[in-house]
């Protein structure tokens, strides 16, 4: 006997209410295993990937790639082997019997219901498995044609934005042959269909107004996942807690020499040591001088919420919007340490598998606009937090050195810092003295020592 089993959207984060869906790794008639990964969502937070709590034959994707599903709503149905229809043999009477049909009965009991899933709770033994490369629908379309591949048997597979672009230029998608992986449908067969047609080309997601000149007029991009989670963030920490911002220029030549003395060593040969790391660490080091940094505002308790460890966020821009993962306890980490959790950090982030739980419970953030040329700029809070560091581009300039008739002009390296904090939590004095502490650290790296 098969039955249908339903399941339903898990809210794999903190109270999460929606996801959006990714990219489907099964199609209708696949054969799927327990914790074998069905599909990824994109949530508020990060992208996430979901295991099947069913062994069976997919029997059809209740929500299509690019649509946005609530929580606790039915995504995906799978037949599942039940027992079979029919009159069960006649059980040994007496009391090994009765022990016989209990134990049975506890078989089909556990059979019936489905397995825990990797990540949600106890794990089988079984390792989780994805479906093969050349039938998994990719994560990114290729901008060039491949190989010609089979037509699929069933309807045409292709992905949102695609089959957009192929409504605004006209090309019906069932005249194609899909050049992707697994016969999907490709943005290059589009376009090419599109040339031999002599339509004009546009890209997905937008609204032509004025085409008279074939471009089109303005651009809509949804505002959804990640993006819309930090624009809804960044409004009600800009509005909740009041902002200041502090800003120091300085010499950091001294930190970038001792970068380069400590990149020498044997034991950093494979770290990846950035000046962030060593901005970062001053940082830390400042901030357990001004304890009162790291503490959160409790607005119905009114209170001010001192914590003793320090999760270090550290702000990282993503093609999905900006994320803010954390370094747990990160004053109790050595540089080398801190410079690998670092570049880790930063590689999850830019593949979008950071889990939501990495971006819970942070109490201070480093954002460095630098790397985008940027000297300086105003941060706005983490919601939650009191202080966010904010660290400009790291450049050559001629600086002012020595004193009276020794001053002269060198070129230095520089930076800019931006402190911006919670007027609630830290008063003027507290913020000053935290980012000069900072700056202090950077100036002369071996005053973090006493």
């Amino acid at each position: 006997m098969t039955n249908i089993q339903q399941f339903n959207l898990p809210d794999v984060g903190e109270g999460l209410t929606e996801a959006e869906i990714v990219t489907w790794l099964v199609a209708p008639g696949d054969v799927v295993e327990v914790n074998q990964t069905l599909v990824e969502i994109e949530t508020a937070k990060s992208l996430v990937e979901l295991p099947s709590p069913f062994a069976g034959e997919v029997i059809e994707l209740h929500a299509e790639e690019g649509v946005t599903v609530d929580v606790g709503r039915p995504i995906i149905s799978i037949a599942t082997a039940g027992a079979a229809p029919g009159k069960a043999p006649a059980s040994p009477s007496g009391p090994a019997g009765a022990e016989q049909e209990a134990a049975e009965a506890a078989e089909a009991a556990e059979a019936a219901e489905p397995k825990l899933l990797v990540g949600y709770g106890a794990t089988e033994t079984s390792s989780r498995r994805r479906r093969p490369a050349d039938q998994q629908a990719p994560a990114e379309l290729p901008t060039a044609p491949s190989p010609p591949a089979a037509a699929p048997s069933g309807p045409l597979r292709t992905k949102p934005p695609v089959r957009k672009l192929a409504k605004v230029l006209g090309i019906d998608l069932a005249s194609l042959t899909p050049t992707g992986p697994g016969g999907i449908v490709t943005r290059a067969d589009v376009l090419d269909a599109s040339s031999t047609n002599g339509a004009p080309q546009a890209a997905p997601d937008v609204v032509a107004t004025t085409p008279s000149d074939g471009e089109p007029a303005e651009i809509r991009i949804p505002i959804k996942g990640v993006r819309k989670h930090t624009a809804a963030a960044m409004v009600s920490s800009a509005f909740t807690a009041p902002h200041v911002t502090e800003f120091v220029t300085l010499d950091i030549t001294a930190t970038m020499e001792l970068r380069d003395r400590v990149a020498a060593r044997r034991d950093f040969k494979d770290v990846k040591l950035s000046p962030l790391c060593f901005i970062a660490k001053a940082f830390l080091r400042a901030m357990e001088r001004t304890p009162s940094a790291n503490s959160r505002w409790d607005e119905a308790a009114q209170e001010i919420v001192q914590l003793r460890e320090i999760n270090l966020g550290i702000a990282a821009a993503t093609p999905r919007g900006l994320v803010v993962p954390n370094i747990r306890s990160a004053q109790r980490l050595g540089l080398a340490e801190l410079a690998t959790a670092i570049a880790d950090l930063a590689a999850t982030a830019r593949s979008g598998k950071t889990p939501p739980e990495a971006m819970a419970d942070g109490t201070v953030t480093i954002s460095n606009f630098g790397v985008f040329g940027v000297d300086t700029g105003t941060p706005i809070l983490n919601p939650g937090e009191t202080a966010i560091l904010g660290v400009g581009t790291i450049t050559r300039q001629p600086w002012v050195v020595g004193e009276g008739a020794d001053e002269r002009l060198e070129p230095r390296w520089v930076t800019t810092l931006a402190l911006s904090f919670d007027h609630r939590v830290m008063d003027g004095q507290q913020g000053s003295e935290l980012l000069a502490d900072t700056a202090a650290f950077l100036r002369d790296p071996a005053l973090a020592t006493l």
